[in-house]
């Protein structure tokens, strides 16, 4: 059956596949996932990502009118590059830059497992900091307004300096 969906049905490749239980498990609450091969994703970005350079970028953004951020946000920075030294990380801006609002530092990961690790790793040592999450698929404008997300508040980006690439 075809997809009025405008995104496409997140069930394609799935057209033919048998029902699933509806058993409830022992808790009473989840259901039942007979077993089955793993996810490709947990070994490769989906597709329409592009690893080749990185899968991700995480930029930490902090306050900078407020001394105990910024100071949190330089020992943050010097953390994420004691614990995670096999990720990029680059220097710590004190101004905004390119669709920053706000100062940042950006680190870089490359694959599926290094991205959830550093994720649920921020949602926990962030402090007051907020951090934009996005993908690189090569349209600098979808990755970092339509497919972001955010651990923290949100900050509005500077969206004209990012290219809108032809869909």
């Amino acid at each position: 059956m075809a997809s009025n969906l405008p995104w496409g049905s997140p069930l394609k490749g799935y057209e033919n596949a048998a029902p699933l239980p509806t058993t409830i498990n022992p808790d009473g609450k989840s259901l039942y996932n007979p077993p089955g091969p793993q996810s490709a994703s947990y070994g490769n970005f989906p597709k329409p990502i592009d690893s080749s350079n990185n899968g991700f970028d995480f930029h930490i953004y902090y306050m900078p009118n407020s001394e105990e951020e910024m100071q949190y946000a330089r020992e943050l920075h010097e953390r994420i590059r004691r614990e995670f030294p096999e990720l990029r990380i680059y220097k710590f801006w004190d101004k905004p830059v390119g669709p920053h609002p706000v100062p940042m530092f950006e680190v870089n990961v490359f694959t599926p497992h290094q991205t959830g690790a550093f994720f649920s790793w921020l949602v926990v040592n962030r402090g007051p900091c907020s951090v934009l999450v996005h993908p690189n698929t090569g349209d600098p404008y979808k990755d970092h307004i339509e497919l972001a997300t955010w651990i923290g508040r949100p900050f509005p980006l500077l969206a004209e300096m990012l290219k809108r690439s032809p869909r």
